[in-house]
């Protein structure tokens, strides 16, 4: 890889010219988003392509590496311009799987025109919005061709020398759980130097979030629109200067099946990278761009109903899988006023298929619908739960499908890919796809990080793809720094795409009875709040059916009523391993959610203008470590300070 010179602040004045000024050379081109402070620009280095961003005259971004490796030649070494055009791009939308309702994105494009030694053309698109940068690459060649493969990206991220990370390394294929990994399902870095070796030494997976400390602001990396034309990307090893190159998948993921390669048929259009910055972390919680510049790949057959769930198997484990523990927990369900149960793996075994219509009738009668689980293979690792063989292949998917539907069942959750493969890319979209013929909402689940697919797959609704809450009952040491781990979610992971986290656990001990099982270390108020900071439009609670005695009323109906999808999300504070607050809005109402990743009790100030000169009502924590209950009055400011326990939380709500 070549090197790459870090710029002085006298170089990049130079170059943040007016674009009256830009029209005039061929290159450096320049693009500035609609406000003007968010700039991206793309230069010519002796045929080598780079790209730099800056935030209000500030490098985020120091010269980078562009270009692909083909099978139809190079794209990235002696490369000639030979034009570049511009163009605005103003859309509008609505969403009803996410962090807001009503989307604008306005940006500024740029089309960058190259061609390499064989006069075949890159075009290398930059769309530059607000606190926002995404680049695509397309490629055309001068004579016919069907298809090309890119072997490589030369794409790299040239993050400042004085930047630390909170970053995921990526597993080693063919580890974990019965041979299940990659599932992006490793912890994450807290401010670790940006030329540290990963844990296994395979890099990094998106989404990758920077603290640039020269500017005290915050940059966060990841990829979008990823479909069956294309694979799954990562971060490799830095250098020691800060340089992360976009990695494609192990040639041992799922099993060695499958090309470490993207092919397609021309012309090639690849997914976008994006650069969220802020000089906090507000502009990245509030980013929408994953979802800005990818379209419906095709329309819902019906109405997806998003919703909450209860589900045994996360605490009750592989034993609830029967008749009568589904009863239960349908009635909990019922009684909570969930929109759905998810029955967990076995339940072909446990239940049979011939008396799963009679529990769905059941269910039916109490309001409730029934989600089920699938092994997404039958051959790629040696994980075991059934059913087994009904997902992987074209014919035995539409037949189970079709049944499913007859019976009633309203959405599947299908487990255990372990790659980011195109072929595997394309199983997660076959699924979807004939999932929506027949009616059915698709959860993932050891499986790859989502990219876009709220948006492009409208039967979509959430994956795992994080380390996630069956870790809280399996992990004493996980369930210990759950709250500092939980703080980190919502600027990383879940900012990019719905996050199936499962939270919400009321039990003192991860067991059915509470007699065995992990300590949980967090407050009844912050597990509350957890129902609101984590986004995922099903979410699967961990509430049992004991929870129903013991927890307060005004608990237990703050549970019956918390929206899984919102119309507005603002950054009210906090940054991963100290605490974060985030309020959401669903049509008039504001929920504001508090969490103390630290180990002591402490005081946090509040800004929360949306609840300002107004009453509201606050889950709060007892110095018992239970939830208690008032009703407080946001003055004309909306400053407050609240006071929470060590991995406590604080709800307040109108």
């Amino acid at each position: 890889m070549m090197k790459f010179i870090k710029t002085t602040k006298a170089f990049t004045t130079f170059f943040f010219l007016t674009i009256t000024q830009l029209s005039l050379a061929q290159m450096p081109i320049q693009v500035a988003s609609p406000d003007g402070e968010t700039k991206t620009i793309i230069s010519l280095d002796e045929g080598n392509l780079f790209y730099q961003v800056s935030l209000k005259e500030e490098t985020f971004l120091e010269p980078s590496a562009l270009g692909v490796k083909t099978s139809l030649g190079d794209f990235y070494k002696e490369l000639s311009y030979v034009s570049h055009s511009t163009n605005q791009i103003k859309t509008s939308y609505k969403f009803n799987k996410g962090k807001a309702s009503h989307i604008n994105y306005i940006a500024n494009e740029v089309s960058c025109q190259f061609t390499n030694t064989n006069q075949d053309t890159l075009y290398v698109i930059f769309r530059v919005s607000d606190n926002n940068v995404a680049f695509s690459y397309r490629i055309r060649t001068k004579e016919r061709s069907t298809n090309i493969k890119v072997f490589e990206e030369i794409t790299a991220f040239n993050i400042p020398n004085n930047a630390t990370t909170y970053i995921t390394p990526q597993a080693p294929p063919m580890t974990g759980w019965e041979l299940t990994k990659p599932s992006y399902e490793e912890v994450y870095t807290f401010g670790e130097s940006i030329n540290k070796p990963s844990l296994y030494g395979l890099g990094y997976t998106f989404p990758a979030l920077f603290k640039v400390n020269k500017t005290d602001g915050w940059i966060l990396i990841s990829e979008t629109g990823v479909d069956s034309n294309y694979l799954g990307a990562r971060l490799g090893e830095p250098t020691k200067d800060g340089v992360y190159k976009i990695e494609f998948p192990q040639e041992g993921e799922n099993n060695g099946i499958g090309g470490t390669f993207a092919v397609q048929a021309m012309p090639l259009q690849t997914p976008w990278r994006t650069i969220t910055m802020g000089n906090t972390l507000k502009p990245i919680v509030e980013s929408t761009i994953t979802f800005d510049l990818v379209e419906p790949l095709y329309p819902p057959s019906k109405e997806y109903k998003m919703g909450r769930a209860s589900w045994s198997w996360i605490v009750w484990q592989d034993q609830s899988i029967n008749y009568e523990d589904q009863v239960k927990y349908i009635d909990l369900a019922s009684a909570l006023k969930l929109e759905y149960v998810l029955i967990d793996n076995w339940w072909d075994r446990g239940i049979g298929k011939e008396r799963m219509p009679q529990l769905i009738e059941y269910a039916n009668s109490k309001g409730v619908d029934v989600l089920l689980w699938y092994n997404s293979n039958g051959y790629w690792n040696n994980a075991p739960q059934t059913p087994q063989d009904k997902m992987d292949s074209a014919p035995a998917r539409q037949r189970e499908m079709a049944w499913l539907e007859s019976i009633g069942v309203k959405g599947l959750k299908v487990d255990f890919f372990g790659g980011d493969k195109q072929n595997t890319i394309k199983l997660y979209e076959d699924i979807l796809t004939d999932a929506n013929k027949y009616g059915l909402a698709i959860t993932f689940h050891g499986c790859t990080l989502p990219r876009g697919w709220e948006k492009m797959y409208p039967n979509y609704v959430t994956s795992e793809a994080v380390k996630a809450s069956e870790m809280l009952y399996f992990d004493q040491l996980y369930a210990d720094d759950y709250a500092k781990n939980a703080t980190i979610f919502p600027f990383t992971r879940n900012v990019v795409g719905a996050m199936d986290f499962a939270p919400v656990f009321f039990n003192k001990r991860l067991g059915r009875d509470e007699t065995y099982g992990t300590t949980r270390r967090t407050t009844d108020a912050f597990e509350v709040a957890t129902s609101v900071l984590f986004l995922s439009p099903i979410q699967h609670f961990g509430i049992t059916p004991n929870n129903l005695e013991e927890q307060p009323k005004y608990v237990l109906d703050f549970i019956s009523q918390v929206p899984t999808v919102w119309d507005e999300t603002i950054y009210i504070g906090g940054e991963p391993g100290d605490y974060c607050a985030l309020a959401r809005r669903k049509g008039s109402k504001w929920y504001v959610a508090v969490v103390n990743g630290k180990k002591e009790a402490r005081k946090i100030e509040l800004d929360l203008p949306m609840l300002n000169n107004s009453k509201a009502s606050m889950i709060y924590d007892n110095e018992d470590r239970t939830a208690g209950y008032k009703n407080v009055e946001i003055s004309k400011t909306g400053k407050m300070t609240i006071q929470v326990l060590s991995e406590g939380g604080v709800v307040i709500f109108n």
